[in-house]
């Protein structure tokens, strides 16, 4: 059977990188192809080729076996592709409903007809399993509620081919199910959809084949239900990789460096306490709208408190601004790299450094660029981050080797409190098993750290205790004794009944 679409022998050059050599990719109608590897190995480059956004330099794409030439997002579109971008490609400004329908709007002769946008919108969110107001600015969304926007709007298309980069990179177990069921229905209607992910358990869930590149180039293509996940890695790292989480060398000791005591404040945190002891590792769970993002913005000063004490080595403080909480050793990871954690017009250098530029002045305020220089390359090196070099600017970066960037300027400050808000986010499995390490050997060292993240099995793997919340709430603070993802789901559900029977 022809392909639907088939891109034969693309290579792509950007300034210092060959990020594509001479790559094969086809698709079939009615299939999932999982499309792996490393950040940096080619696959969003292969993907923007051929939805429009690049032109390959060398190579061509065949429709149902006929050249095509894509010059626009656009142009691929009116062909029937549709991509969900690893970064959003959204606008914060505006509402919802706008981003949903942009350059796409309906209307009834001249009239916009905002009545059946918004049914089609409202149908669409019932679909996805999420109750967003089509009417708020989507930039005050939370990453995982964007996600979704992004989703939909894919899926208001009429679409015969969607490439879904890194879809669920935000979402938690339950949104992960219900994409997992749209995946399904789509590809029963004929869909041919491209699925990347650097969480294999879910290519292995939803692939029926997969492709994996290595540097740019194609190094395997396999039944899914042929192969696995070791094997898979071997192909996309060129090694075995054994252990994807490290070990605590030691506990955390009982002296509490960070309390916070009935916390409360916007959008909707209500009464959260917990402590974190020195070198302990405190993994929070919940589910999206669960106030995870929200509870750490408010310790750091970059959400206003309404109520509630946080008291820094038992002595209380209210932060103002985040740089004061950073003044005092305490540092946040964003869950949004883009808009809240780099400066994408400056280089690698310049992002790592940042946070640290008064330690690295000398006489009248000048910068020693070679201990600077030094300092960057030792995290550059430390996290595997794949650039020409420390001068590339961020935004020629991958996805995953900007959030190392963003961990490297973390680890520059040198803090005793660590924030790391979904720290693998968009992360390939070998540079998570290195950000793995570093986290168990600073809590070794004694920093404390508090781990969001919605993958359970790196809070079970990773955490001493496991903080649940709920709706803005503390539900539960467990002991991560033979903790389970089961025993943590019934909390997090448990609460969802309760809640929908009190409605």
């Amino acid at each position: 059977m022809i392909p639907l679409v088939s891109m034969k022998g693309i290579s792509k050059r950007f300034p210092g990188v060959h990020a594509l050599k001479h790559v094969d990719f086809d698709l079939h109608v009615g299939e999932v192809t999982g499309l792996l590897g490393e950040n940096g190995a080619g696959k969003s480059t292969l993907m923007k080729i051929l939805c429009g956004v690049y032109a390959p330099d060398e190579g061509s794409i065949l429709w149902e076996g006929k050249p095509v030439a894509f010059t626009s997002i656009r142009d691929a579109q009116n062909q029937g592709i549709s991509i969900i971008f690893q970064e959003f490609n959204l606008c914060p400004n505006i509402s919802v409903l706008d981003n949903l329908f942009l350059g796409r709007e309906l209307k009834r002769g001249v009239v916009l007809d905002f009545k059946k946008m918004r049914e089609k919108a409202k149908k669409i969110f019932s679909y996805l399993g999420v109750d967003i107001p089509l009417e708020q600015p989507v930039g005050r969304l939370s990453v995982a509620l964007q996600q979704m926007v992004e989703i939909a709007k894919a899926l208001l298309l009429e679409v015969k081919v969607l490439v879904m980069d890194e879809p669920t990179s935000a979402l938690t177990e339950k949104e992960i199910a219900k994409l997992f069921q749209v995946i399904r229905d789509l590809k029963a209607q004929g869909l041919a959809i491209v699925f990347i992910s650097h969480k294999l358990d879910e290519v292995f869930h939803i692939t029926d084949r997969i492709v994996v590149l290595r540097d740019g180039e194609r190094v395997g293509e396999v039944r899914t239900k042929d192969i696995t996940e070791e094997k898979i890695v071997e192909m996309m790292v060129g090694r075995k990789l054994s252990d994807f989480f490290s070990t605590r060398t030691s506990k955390p000791s009982e002296e509490i460096v960070l309390s916070v005591d009935q916390l409360s404040g916007p959008p909707y945190i209500h009464d959260v306490s917990f402590s974190i002891r020195k070198g302990e590792i405190l993994g929070m769970a919940g589910l999206i709208g669960a106030g995870r993002t929200e509870t750490a913005l408010l310790m750091i000063g970059a959400l206003r408190p309404t109520d509630g004490r946080i008291c820094v080595n038992r002595k209380e403080i209210h932060f103002k601004e985040p740089a004061e909480a950073v003044s005092h050793g305490i540092m946040y990871l964003s869950e949004d790299r883009k808009n809240k954690s780099l400066v994408l017009d400056m280089t690698v250098r310049e992002n790592i450094s940042m946070s640290i530029l008064d330690k690295l002045s000398e006489i009248l305020f000048t910068i020693n660029s070679q201990k600077e220089r030094q300092l960057c390359s030792e995290y550059i090196s430390r996290l595997q981050i794949k650039t020409p070099s420390m001068e590339q600017r961020v935004k020629n970066l991958s996805g995953g080797n900007q959030q190392k960037v963003v961990i490297g300027r973390c680890l520059a400050v040198e803090p005793f409190v660590l924030v790391l808000d979904e720290p693998t986010r968009g992360i390939d499995v070998n540079a998570k098993a290195e950000v793995h390490r570093i986290i168990t050997t600073l809590a070794d060292r004694g920093v404390s750290i508090l781990l969001i993240s919605s993958e359970l099995p790196e809070i079970l793997a990773l955490s001493d205790r496991v903080l649940v919340m709920h709706e803005g709430k503390v539900k539960a603070i467990l002991e991560n004794k033979n903790l389970t993802q089961e025993q943590i789901m019934q909390i997090i559900l448990r609460k969802e009944k309760e809640s929908y029977a009190s409605a």
